[in-house]
Parts: C-alpha cells; structure tokens; sequence
C-alpha cells in the first residue's frame, strides 16, 4: 500500500520529536557515565516507564498479538509469567542492585559489576559477560529491526530490504546523539504512546464486531481450541509459557534502569507505576490477537494478508478501522515500541564494548570524550550487525526475542540473583553459571524438547553457581564484609 498524507506526517512529528529529545540528552551527556547510566539520576515516573518501555519491544505490539491471533488464549500465559517474574525483578532485585553496584566502585555495566563483586577470576568473568552480552544482544537487536522493517514495509510498501535501513534509522541516530538519558527520555514518551494505542485498539475492534459476547462467539465459530487455556502444546507449553517470567532477573537493558534510578527511595514508586502500565499493556496486547481472531471471521477477505504472516494484526486493525490520523498514532506506537527497546539494547552493547573490552583492555587510560565517542562507534557497529541478522525476510519477530531473552535469562539471571543474597558465592561460581547457562541454551534446542530452554539453562546454571563456590576458595574478608554492609544497608531502608 502507499502512506496516506496523514500517516506520512504523523509519522514524521513522531520521529522529529524523538531526534529532538536526543539533541536535548546530548546537551546534557559530559563524560561515560552520563552516556551510559544517565550520572544515575532517573526519578521514579522515568525510571518505571523507561524500564517498561525497553522490555516491551515491538514483540509486544506485534509477537504477542500475533501468537494469540495465531493459537489462542494458551498463549496469554506468557503474559502472566511476564507480570509475576517483573513484579518479582522490581521487589527483590531492583533495590539491592541499585546499591550494590554504587558501593562496587559504581559499576556502570553488568559485567563491571560482576567483575567488581567477586575479588576472584575479574578479568575472565569481565570477558564472559561481555561476550554473553555481546551474542544475545545481537539476536535481540535483530528482532527489533525485523519489528521497525515489518511496520515500514506495510504501512509505505517498501521491499523489506529498504524497510530494514528505514526503520533503525531514526533509532540509531538519537541513541548515537544522547546516550543513556535520550534513550530514558524517549522511553518515557514511547511507553505513553504505547499504553494508549494497546488500551484504545482492542476497545474499537471488538465494538466493531458487536461487543464482547459476540467477539468470544465468533472465536469459538472459528476454532473452540484457541478459547482452552491449555492448548493443544499441553502442561509443557504451559510451563514454558510461565518461564518467560524468569528471564526478567538476567535482561541487561532492564536492569540497567534499576542501577541509573536517582536513589533508593525511588524504586518502590517506581515498581507501583511500572507493574500498573505493564499489566494493561499485555491485557491489551491478548485482546488485540483475540479480537483479531473474531473480527478475521466477519471480513474474510480483509483479513488474508494475516494469513501469511499474522504478526501483523495490530496494523491491519489499525489500517482499517481508524481515521488514517488515529492510525498514524496507533502505528507510531509499534515504531514505538521497537525504538524503545532497539536504542537500549544498542546501548547495553556499547557500554560492553566500550567499557568491558576497550577501556578496560585496551586503552585503560582513555580520557572521558574519547571514551564517549568510542560508545558512539560500537552503538553503530552493533545495529549495523544486528541489520545483518535481521536480513532475512522470513524472520519472526517472537521467535527471535524468546532465544535472547532465554540467552540472558539463563546466563546471568541465577548470577544476579544469586549475587545479591549469598554471600559465600565466588567468582569461580560466577563464571560456572553464566558459562553453563549460555550453552545450555545455545544446545537445548538440538535436543528436539518442546520445554522452554529458559528452564534447563536457569536450573543448570544456578547449580553450576552453587557447585562451582562451595569447591572454590570462601571470598575474602573484604568481600564478604561489603556484603554484608549492602544487605544491613538494604534492611535500614525497608528491604
């Protein structure tokens, strides 16, 4: 199809706006710690949607409405494993990461962090972070451009192959510019945007179709099975469904947020706001696929481009029932959705590179511009690789982000968890985890099981932790000493 005026001009206001708060940030970014954790100065309101934001990427709009369209309401378990595990990630995790990582010579990067923490194996764990890092992200920013290339090559009838430059373009550019507090910034207005297009589509559709009682009606005319809450995959696919949940103690993007909020004292708000906008953006996001299902069997022939690839629902929807106006927001939400979580995950990248292998290996004596500049360059080269992998025309934006996020779940998830709690944990222990968790997930597959590799990798890797530090030496006094400072620290605060 070809835009229409108002689409094309929405469209542009949208990303205009966001180049724009880039300039902003870039004004505000005066050396690596600006660009990379934002001088650890979010507010609780930014802190909450900009973490919503950079986990909920164009899956979100586009995966998750496609998989409910496709199979049904046994797909809405995700969701619930989403909503336990981050509600899970801001009570338990956020505060103690946020004050551990100031009090391990403030840690910028996970793998600083890490490598800070345990006085054991530094540099080694540095480099296994960094290169977990390194190869999820990749798959995971790959993902994301497949989202931005999916909605340009739909809404302006580009070939898929100019829709991939097209649609990272914008978000290449104002994470390049402002770093850290761009990317926040941005998030704050993105996640807006996407809770009003995910609240307003599925009310629209299923009016539209004549209510709630004829919507479920017409699913059931279609297939009775996509209203079971088992499904056809059966208990296995329920349990894999719910693991998603686990995945939200390991993701580096989202932890991040933790780690830049302003103090402690913020995160309980933060955890209020955040879990509320989560909450109705993924009860959107089922209602959109169901209504999808229903609305389908009342315009057969409208819907046959779902057919072949029924991530699309939301646009088609969006296309069709509203004011091109209206649709030009709706469909800025999905690009949304996509810059929000590309500009974070290319700036997780960045601080890896840069910090982990080039200031840390490299030139350790860099100065701060040359070290925030060289953050430009590797944010650059990471889409640039993630454009590669994403080349394919026949990827799928869920499939993609389920492999990342298993990858991270799985690699760090038991490090971090296990880290803030236990003190006896080693670096030998650290390292075990984070290896064996990345190749349980990188082989699960081959092994033909329908379970989620996110469980065997996270049990696999949290048993490694515990074998691999009860047969390594005990942490030094020094160690062991600053833990216990946080966890009296954490407990003073309500923790």
């Amino acid at each position: 199809m070809t835009a229409s005026t108002p689409l094309l001009i929405t469209f542009g206001i949208y990303l205009l706006a966001m180049v724009g708060i880039g300039f902003a940030a870039w004004r505000s970014t005066r050396n690596l710690d600006d660009y990379i954790l934002g001088g650890r100065s979010l507010g609780g309101y930014v802190t909450a949607l900009s973490a919503g934001a950079s986990d909920m990427s164009g899956w979100l709009l586009m995966g998750l409405p496609g998989a409910l369209y496709l199979t049904g309401v046994s797909e809405a378990w995700i969701a619930i494993g989403l909503c336990i595990g981050a509600w899970c990630n801001w009570r338990f995790v956020a505060g103690p990461l946020r004050v551990y990582t100031e009090r391990t010579d403030n840690a910028l990067t996970l793998p600083d962090y890490f490598t800070t923490r345990f006085a054991s194996g530094g540099r080694l764990l540095r480099v296994a972070a960094a290169l977990v890092i390194l190869v999820f992200f990749a798959i995971y920013c790959a993902s994301g451009i497949v989202a931005g290339a999916r909605l340009f090559e739909s809404v302006f009838g580009l070939p898929y192959a100019q829709a991939l430059w097209w649609g990272a373009a914008a978000t290449i550019l104002y994470t390049l510019i402002g770093g850290f507090l761009a990317v926040s910034w941005t998030d704050t207005v993105q996640a807006t945007l996407m809770i009003f297009a995910l609240l307003l589509t599925p009310v629209i559709v299923i009016l539209s179709i004549g209510g709630p009682g004829e919507t479920l009606r017409l699913i059931e005319q279609v297939d009775p099975a996509r209203l079971d809450w088992v499904g056809k995959g059966g208990l296995m696919a329920v349990v894999s469904a719910l693991a998603w949940g686990l995945g939200y103690f390991g993701q580096p993007h989202i932890l991040a947020r933790f780690m830049a909020a302003d103090s402690l004292a913020v995160i309980p708000q933060a955890r209020r706001i955040g879990m509320t906008w989560m909450v109705l953006c993924l009860f959107g996001a089922i209602a959109v696929g169901l209504a999808g299902i229903a609305w389908g069997a009342q315009h057969p022939e409208l819907a046959a481009p779902l057919v072949a690839n029924p991530e699309r629902v939301f646009i088609v929807l969006g296309e069709l029932l509203f004011n091109p106006w209206v649709a030009g927001v709706l469909l800025s939400a999905i690009l949304a959705a996509v810059m929000s979580t590309l500009s974070c995950q290319l700036l997780v990248c960045s601080s890896a590179l840069t910090e982990d292998f080039y200031h840390g290996f490299i030139r350790p004596q860099a100065g701060e511009r040359e070290l925030v500049w060289m953050g430009r360059a590797t944010v650059l080269a990471v889409a640039l690789l993630a454009i590669f992998i994403a080349r394919d025309p026949e990827s799928r934006v869920l499939g993609l982000v389920s492999y990342a996020w298993a990858g991270f779940g799985a690699a760090f998830g038991p490090v971090v968890l296990f880290s803030l709690f236990w003190g006896r944990m080693t670096g030998v222990g650290a390292l075990a985890g984070m290896v064996v968790g990345a190749l349980t997930v990188l082989l699960w597959k081959y092994t033909g099981s329908a379970l989620y590799e996110m469980v065997p990798g996270f049990l696999a890797a949290s048993a490694a932790i515990v074998v691999g530090s009860l047969l390594s030496p005990a942490p030094t006094a020094e160690v062991l000493a600053r833990h216990q400072q946080v966890r009296l620290c954490l407990r003073e605060s309500g923790y």
